[in-house]
């Protein structure tokens, strides 16, 4: 177990609760998804569980079980709606390493052969641009499996 305690009052936990709005693409009981408001890429989408973890170091090992699927179906999804080359799958743990909110989350990224990322939480993304990409992202949904 990892020494420092979950912080409740972390910007995704507030979200799970209503408190702050999200573009959401999906939920389930375990899991939400949702736009990431300074994406990195058209597409962008953050996989968070549920249950409250700090990150991968504290989480219990079987939130995994329920949190790699959700992962695995908004990467397809957001490939497809995307038209993307490919998809970065990206996690980050504590500050040192990038951690910016310490709630466990999944960054799942489109990605273009020859087109370079922007940089990671710069700049905001216009709110009906997040919303447009929702849906696109919520429709290629519809044929997966």
């Amino acid at each position: 177990m990892h020494g420092t305690p979950y912080e409740p009052d972390n910007i995704f936990a507030k979200i799970l609760r209503g408190e702050i709005p999200c573009h959401a693409v999906y939920e389930d009981d375990h899991t939400l998804a949702f736009m990431d408001v300074m994406p990195q890429s058209n597409g962008h989408t953050l996989v968070i569980p549920k249950t409250p973890s700090r990150n991968l170091l504290d989480a219990d090992p079987t939130t995994f079980m329920w949190l790699l699927p959700a992962v695995q179906k908004i990467a397809r999804a957001a490939k497809r709606a995307f038209h993307a080359h490919g998809i970065q799958v990206v996690q980050f743990n504590e500050a040192p390493a990038g951690q910016t909110v310490f709630h466990l989350h999944f960054h799942v990224i489109p990605v273009y052969e020859g087109v370079a990322l922007k940089h990671h939480a710069r700049t905001h993304e216009d709110a009906g641009q997040l919303a447009h990409n929702a849906e696109l992202i919520r429709e290629a949904m519809k044929f997966n499996s």
